[in-house]
């Protein structure tokens, strides 16, 4: 694994810089690199995807614990050395990793090749959210997701309903998956050291929920939280048979994801 003088050096070889605009700030713990990777209970040929690999640090673990790891990369710069360094070892995808900032990129899926898969990636902060989500309600068979996050969107993840962290992220995660948050890193675990603590996640599936359109209940949720303290009454009709344990008076934010997903199931699609 890469320390922090490694990674230093193979960016100035180059005459590069982290750039903070694409969140570059590398991991190069390797104690907090090898947790990541224990996490993800790899086994020889698993099929792994990492989003933003960097300088190839994470990269390295990943293949050295018998994975086939496919990597995308944004920045053409850290594609070219990755590609210097390991492309006879991986499979390279670049661009961004989203289409359109929701689902995974066509690339991407075609890379993956339909097989089942896990995430274990240092997130880019930008792609967390949407990526975290995506690969919930989008039919991908990714078996799980083990990354670092800013802790303040691991904390959403895994708010209870009434706080102010609890929204529709925090609905889509726990109703279509369980998340343990393995352990909180410092901003000293990464070059440059971002401003912010992250945090160190598993997400993984739980049983299916009985929901058959993911991304109209997807779209319900953000509905119900674009407004997420108007009450229930004042979106839906106040006379119908309503599901057991909530009342027209009741808010969005207050309801747990299963009475979300009854409510989904009472009223259907977006009112």
């Amino acid at each position: 694994m890469q320390t922090i003088s490694e990674i230093r050096a193979l960016l100035a070889a180059r005459g590069l810089r982290p750039k903070h605009r694409l969140g570059q700030n590398f991991l190069h713990d390797k104690n907090q690199i090898t947790r990541l990777v224990d996490a993800a209970g790899l086994r020889a040929g698993d099929l792994v995807l990492e989003v933003g690999p960097g300088t190839g640090t994470l990269t390295e673990a990943l293949l050295d614990a018998g994975a086939e790891v496919v990597a995308c990369e944004l920045d053409d710069d850290m594609a070219d050395l990755v590609e210097d360094r390991l492309g006879t070892r991986l499979t390279l995808v670049r661009g961004d990793c989203l289409d359109r900032g929701r689902t995974l990129a066509p690339a991407v899926v075609d890379a993956l090749d339909g097989r089942p898969f896990r995430l274990v990636a240092n997130l880019p902060y930008q792609a967390a959210s949407p990526l975290i989500a995506g690969l919930l309600v989008d039919g991908h068979p990714c078996l799980g997701q083990y990354v670092t996050i800013q802790k303040e969107v691991a904390d959403r993840l895994a708010a209870a309903p009434g706080t102010k962290d609890y929204g529709t992220l925090t609905v889509i995660v726990q109703v279509f998956a369980s998340v343990h948050r393995i352990g909180v890193l410092p901003p000293s675990c990464f070059w440059p050291a971002p401003k912010v603590t992250s945090a160190m996640i598993a997400i993984e599936p739980g049983p299916a929920a009985d929901i058959e359109d993911p991304h109209a209940f997807a779209r319900f949720v953000a509905m119900l939280f674009s407004r997420r303290r108007k009450q229930l009454g004042g979106r839906f009709d106040r006379a119908a048979t309503w599901p057991d344990g909530i009342s027209p008076e009741q808010r969005p934010e207050t309801l747990t994801p299963d009475r979300l997903v009854a409510l989904w199931r009472c009223f259907g699609h977006e009112p």
